[in-house]
């Protein structure tokens, strides 16, 4: 398990590799985010992007599948107090190949919650290009392997 000692500042976990298909994006948008260059591919053609692009809610949804797949759940996150700043750099496409990264940019431990690390942390979601399409900062609180033990113990 992941605990709060293992983010180092500067460290980087970088992990993924998810396909982006037509129809997982029209799908996506036709219930979340139906503007017609997410949902209409001929519309599509006609816009600025010449394509369907994917919602950068789907992107943010798919960064966020991989980060639990990779590190979340497998971890004492206990949450997030939220995001700081989400930027969409490029649009995502149809067949496009996206990672992430993860860096720790602060950790420190809780003044007020005994046993809870803060983590603040930059994620950058990656196509097969190794261009930015997406980065965000947040911060995630993770128990401490103390604290972990002591659950463990008291269950």
């Amino acid at each position: 398990m992941i605990t709060f000692e293992h983010f180092k500042i500067g460290a980087t976990d970088s992990f993924g590799d998810y396909l982006i298909t037509e129809e997982e994006i029209i799908e996506f948008a036709t219930k979340y985010d139906p503007q017609p260059f997410h949902t209409d591919p001929e519309f599509a053609k006609r816009t600025f992007h010449g394509q369907l692009i994917a919602s950068g809610w789907m992107t943010c949804s798919v960064m966020m599948r991989m980060l639990c797949d990779n590190l979340m759940t497998n971890s004492s996150s206990i949450g997030s107090p939220g995001v700081e700043k989400l930027c969409w750099i490029r649009p995502v496409y149809v067949n496009d190949r996206l990672s992430v990264s993860v860096t720790a940019l602060d950790v420190r431990l809780s003044k007020s919650k005994p046993g809870v690390g803060i983590v603040n942390y930059k994620v950058d979601v990656l196509n097969q290009k190794d261009e930015l399409v997406m980065t965000l900062t947040s911060t995630g609180m993770f128990l401490t392997l103390e604290a972990v033990k002591q659950q463990t113990a008291n269950a």
